[in-house]
């Protein structure tokens, strides 16, 4: 029986899994087996040989390689045709080469340079002294000590930085803090300009004034010497002992505000009182009568002082009777006319200023003075300078900067050669006068400066503060020789006995009044009786009385029973 062809091709189709093999022997075997196959369709499969080939492949190796290079040839010219470069798709193309040998020679130097460091490190010579090496690491602005780091390792840190930062590098360090420090003292050292024609009239006046007021100050002094020490030491003593029994002589509710300020009158028979609600009132001492009321500051009345001639036979020389200064910046000038020398018969021409010193506003002024003779007047303004005005050329002729803080307190030598000044920069400053010179800085107190006097002495001064003390200043040897702690509260005001100098009184916000001996500085009598801080004092220039002035709108007159 025949099969025909189409019949195979047929069942070979069936066959999903048969795969022809077409060769020379393939197909003989496929033609006998076709020709043997039987009516039962049975089909004689030939495995297929399996052949090794033995031998190099170099040969295709090369062949792909001409391919592959070919490939690229081709790519290259399609690109060159098109004009842009082959879009690679995700892949990240750039022309920057990183030169490796360039690189490991960078890091071979750092290398090299490091070992040279710690060659160098090991062969610098540091202290032994640990408390050495800790300055020296503290100069370098590094921390002294690590955590667990012993005296060697901090040696060993201190040598590490040497050799980074050189081995002078303390001494830079040293010299750059020098020259730091030394501009600072430049920029606190007191500067100079050229001043006005006036000024230089007053300085020539004052120095010619001041020369001829030593002189006396001086001879009185060698007088005072020549009495034996058992003399005045019972002077002294007797003083002290009249001290003692000072009590509350006399009362009296001031205005309906606090009383800010007191000073008494040259010849001790009248008492000037400024107060919060803006007015300036005269008192008769010791009855504490209302003598007058004088209107013009339209806020807190800082100070009220009177000229130091004022009362006085020469009353009719002075330009003024009285200064006030209020914390809006004013200073008014007052007069009076007396008729006779009892004091209930001095009339005034008005109620209103006679003249008003205008420079200071918008700036408080906290205190003004009187210089000795009467001619200069002298204001501590808030704008951190203090001025001098000459009364009769009606100018100012020194505006005078030096504190970095307001200046609150002004006090003028008995000569009037020189002036000392309190700021609320804890400092005070002594100028003097004829020069403009800043003679003496007085550095001590720990807060500001709320009150200043000079002693008759001419070459001591007071100065309370808002830490609680006061302190004694030599301008002889520009340095403090005596610090009181006087009270549990800031020190409001300082007065010195204005005959000798023989006590001093301190005012304070802890409702107090102290008086204190001036050689020893033994508390001599604690003047209580105040409601309110007692904001300043004075003492008559007779040395009979002492007046105290209160945040409780009343002054009292102290005298010995």
């Amino acid at each position: 029986m025949k099969i025909s062809y189409a019949t195979i091709a047929r069942r070979v189709d069936s066959l999903s899994n048969f795969r022809l093999i077409f060769c020379g022997e393939s197909s003989c075997a496929f033609g006998k087996s076709v020709g043997a196959m039987s009516d039962d369709e049975d089909i004689t499969y030939v495995k297929k040989v399996k052949t090794i080939h033995y031998g190099s492949l170099e040969e295709q190796e090369r062949s792909r390689q001409a391919a592959e290079k070919a490939r690229e040839e081709s790519d290259d010219e399609d690109s060159d045709e098109d004009g842009q470069p082959m879009d690679t798709g995700n892949i990240n193309t750039h022309d920057e080469y990183f030169d490796l040998e360039e690189e490991m020679a960078k890091d071979k130097q750092a290398l090299l340079e490091e070992f040279e460091r710690r060659k160098k490190a090991r062969q610098i010579n540091v202290s032994t002294d640990d408390s050495k090496v800790k300055q020296n690491l503290r100069q370098l602005g590094e921390p002294i000590c690590l955590f667990g780091e012993g005296p060697a390792e901090r040696r060993s840190r201190l040598r590490d930085w040497l050799s980074r930062l050189g081995e002078d590098a303390i001494k830079k360090k040293q010299e750059e803090e020098e020259e730091r420090i030394q501009q600072e003292k430049d920029q606190e050292s007191t500067w100079y300009h050229e001043g006005p024609e006036s000024l230089i009239i007053s300085r020539l006046w004052i120095a010619q004034y001041s020369l001829a007021r030593a002189r006396e100050r001086l001879e009185a002094a060698r007088e005072d010497l020549k009495l034996p020490e058992a003399t005045r030491t019972a002077r002294r003593q007797e003083v002290h002992k009249r001290l003692q029994a000072v009590s509350i002589y006399a009362s009296q509710i001031g205005d309906t505000r606090p009383i800010s300020y007191c000073q008494f009158s040259p010849n001790s028979q009248m008492l000037a009182t400024g107060s919060w609600s803006g007015m300036c009132k005269i008192w008769s001492v010791p009855d504490c009568k209302q003598i007058h009321l004088l209107r013009g500051h339209q806020c807190n009345v800082g100070s009220v002082i009177f000229h130091p001639q004022a009362t006085q036979d020469n009353a009719h020389e002075a330009v003024c009777a009285l200064a006030s200064c209020g914390t809006d910046g004013s200073v008014k000038l007052w007069t009076l006319e007396s008729k006779n020398i009892n004091v209930t018969s001095i009339d005034f021409y008005s109620e209103e200023p006679l003249a008003d010193v205008e420079g200071h506003a918008p700036h408080r002024v906290s205190r003004i003075g009187f210089h000795p003779s009467g001619r200069f007047l002298g204001t501590c303004c808030f704008d951190n300078s203090w001025r001098l005005w000459d009364l009769e050329q009606c100018s100012e002729v020194l505006h005078q900067e030096g504190h970095t803080k307001p200046v609150y307190c002004i006090s003028f030598q008995r000569d009037g050669s020189v002036v000392a000044t309190g700021g609320l920069d804890a400092f005070g400053r002594v100028w003097d006068l004829r020069t403009g010179r800043c003679i003496m800085f007085m550095e001590g107190h720990l807060k500001s400066i709320y009150g200043i006097d000079f002693s008759p002495d001419g070459y001591h001064i007071a100065t309370g503060s808002e830490d609680n003390t006061c302190r004694v200043w030599d301008l002889r040897k520009r340095q403090s020789v005596y610090t009181i702690p006087a009270h549990t509260n800031l020190i409001s005001d300082v007065k010195y006995q204005r005959e000798s100098g023989n006590f001093l009184v301190t005012a304070s916000y802890d409702n107090t009044a102290k008086v204190w001996a001036n050689k020893t500085f033994q508390p001599v009598k604690t003047l209580s009786g105040h409601d309110g801080k007692v904001m300043c004092v004075d003492v008559s220039p007779d040395t009979q009385y002492i007046a105290t002035s209160s945040y409780d709108r009343t002054f009292k007159l102290w005298a010995p029973e």
